[in-house]
């Protein structure tokens, strides 16, 4: 049967099989068998027999079918389908075919191996008991197993602090035992030590550095891609509503002025109640499409939240690698000014570094495991959390964005499509037949047009971006940021903490032994004999002996014999309390 002599086929008018009503489908069913005009103008109601899909709306030519006047003038008369020259739309396989396309192949994700390395970590509660590494973060036992290793941090704060105990200890008792004739003990392992100590915190601060920038970056594309998903998702929100919005609304009020001007020609009347099922027809397919306005408001929070946690924990590590930094740096300084308050100073952000550092390392190993476990089985973790608003066929749809899926979709945007491009038939066909008779119906009939153009239009973007394969690259592109640069980042900033916190505590050590190397040096200048003409503060006591002034300091000693120079009144104060021995000594050449 030629499609053109049936337009059952042309309207996908099919009743309901014998699986029953399908959601979004079917729409028809349980109303009155719709009618359609043919050649000669009775209405035919549509049989159960057409239920093959129309081959196509339009011909090789590219030209669609439309009703006109049959030859009967402005008349109830006959009319007959023709060709008009109004854009063909394509159909493939009984669907819409969409503007991007269905993807040939899946980019496959694969996980990297250190997340499988980190999701092996062993996960226990607080009670010591294995817990399941599955991504659950609203289970208590997983949260305590990810809060158990963090504790790690702790743990190698307390070794390190019993560590310097221990040495403190060894060496205050060293100390005692030190042996007195030693003047000057060796500084040599305290000055290499402190030298690797400084390289080594130099190095780990290139490391801390490289990855600071690479958790920067994942971060950053997580949240862009998040970020270009909300926006699609916004988008879609948008079009179904305003698409619902000028279905409802602008062409029911449309076809009721329509109803009064048309009331005297039935056939008019049965053309209008026919596109009243069609409208009811866009009404139920665009109801069906999932409310995704919960992921929308999801997807907009978290990726605000992520944002506003990254940036302070970008500022936290920075300031962390610079005070290191200024800590070698001031290390070396103190070291050669020999200046106990400011070796007091490196000491206190010495500490205060070395509790930043591990406590870096509880955070990061365990901001590490628990994204790697995320990221060994994402797809899971995702149809769990959007089961309450996704349907899984919906949500398998755009995770793989496989050709072997089908479009859940694509059915009733197909329908859709099918309904408004009836409807644009039969409002050709009423501008053609009833405007010259009714010609205050010409304005809601190009009205009813304008809508159905916009709305076809919308119809085309909400193809577009309900299509798997832009949905499907933002979510690779943030599983690639978080789990490649993302967990990498976290493992060089994890061993730039191990390493600094290493050092430090060697450098805390080597301070310890700086101070009693000082303490030592002081003792050495107390036990030096003040008689001594070669000791630095036996020539401050001969200044003192004469005034203080640069004239007497340096005089060359007067023979014996010679006539006694004048004095000043204070060096014959000095001079008239020498003692005995000093007498015995100069002689009484220079006694009054």
């Amino acid at each position: 049967m030629d499609w053109r002599m049936d337009p059952c086929r042309c309207f996908r008018l099919d009743p309901a099989g014998p699986h029953g009503r399908k959601p979004g489908h079917q729409a028809l069913a349980g109303e009155p068998p719709p009618q359609a005009w043919l050649q000669g103008g009775a209405p035919q109601a549509c049989t159960p027999y057409c239920r093959t899909p129309p081959p196509s709306l339009s011909d090789p030519h590219g030209q669609t079918w439309g009703l006109v006047d049959g030859g009967g003038g402005g008349g109830g008369g006959g009319g007959m389908w023709t060709q008009t020259p109004r854009p063909a739309v394509q159909w493939l396989g009984g669907g819409l075919t969409s503007q991007a396309g269905m993807a040939t192949a899946r980019l496959d994700y694969v996980a990297p191996w250190w997340t499988y390395w980190l999701h092996n970590f062993p996960h226990f509660n607080f009670f010591f008991q294995s817990v399941d590494n599955t991504f659950k973060p609203e289970e208590a036992s997983y949260q305590q197993s990810l809060i158990f290793l963090a504790c790690v941090g702790a743990v190698g704060l307390g070794l390190s602090l019993l560590v310097l105990a221990v040495y403190l200890v060894c060496l205050c008792c060293c100390r005692r035992d030190m042996d007195e004739d030693t003047k000057r003990p060796d500084t040599c392992c305290v000055t290499w030590a402190i030298v690797i100590t400084g390289l080594i915190i130099c190095s780990a601060v290139g490391v801390g550095f490289y990855g600071n920038s690479e958790t920067n970056d994942g971060v950053y594309q997580l949240t862009y891609s998040l970020s270009n998903a909300n926006h699609t998702l916004g988008g879609i929100s948008n079009l179904v509503t305003g698409s619902l919005g000028n279905v409802q609304t602008g062409l029911k009020q449309h076809l009721e002025r329509l109803d009064e001007i048309f009331s005297t020609k039935p056939d008019y009347l049965q053309a209008l109640r026919f596109m009243q099922l069609m409208v009811n027809n866009v009404v139920r397919e665009l109801t069906a499409v999932p409310d995704i306005s919960k992921a929308n408001i999801d997807l907009a929070a978290i990726a605000d939240q992520t944002a506003f946690v990254e940036y302070y924990r970008w500022l936290t590590y920075l300031l962390v690698l610079i005070m290191d930094l200024v800590i070698c740096l001031a290390m070396c300084l103190g070291m050669a000014k020999q200046s106990r308050w400011l070796l007091i100073t490196i000491m206190a952000f010495v500490v205060l570094s070395l509790i930043l550092s591990w406590a870096s390392l509880g955070a990061g190993i365990a901001t590490a495991v628990g994204t790697s476990d995320f990221c060994v089985s994402p797809d899971k973790f995702i149809v769990n959390q959007t089961k309450d608003f996704l349907s899984a066929d919906v949500a398998h749809y755009y995770l793989f964005c496989s050709p072997n899926l089908p479009n859940p979709f694509q059915q009733s945007l197909t329908i859709c499509q099918r309904s408004l491009t009836t409807m644009q038939i039969q409002i050709q066909g009423l501008l053609h037949l009833s405007v010259p008779v009714f010609p205050s119906a010409e304005r809601d009939l190009l009205g009813i047009q304008r809508l159905l153009n916009s709305t076809e239009f919308s119809l085309h973007q909400l193809t577009a971006l309900l299509d798997c394969r832009g949905l499907h690259k933002d979510y690779l592109d943030a599983l690639l940021g978080v789990c490649y640069d993302g967990v990498e980042g976290l493992l060089y900033l994890s061993l730039f903490s191990l390493l600094a916190a290493c050092a430090l505590s060697t450098m805390l050590c080597a301070i310890f032994r700086v101070w009693t190397l000082m303490g030592n040096r002081d003792k050495e200048y107390d036990d030096i004999d003040e008689e001594d003409p070669f000791n630095p503060q036996a020539r401050r006591n001969q200044s003192m002996l004469f005034g203080g002034s640069p004239r007497y300091e340096n005089a060359p000693l007067i023979g014996r014999g010679s006539p006694p120079p004048s004095y000043s009144p204070s060096m014959r104060t000095t001079y008239l309390s020498m003692t005995d021995a000093q007498i015995r000594h100069f002689g009484t050449d220079f006694q009054v």
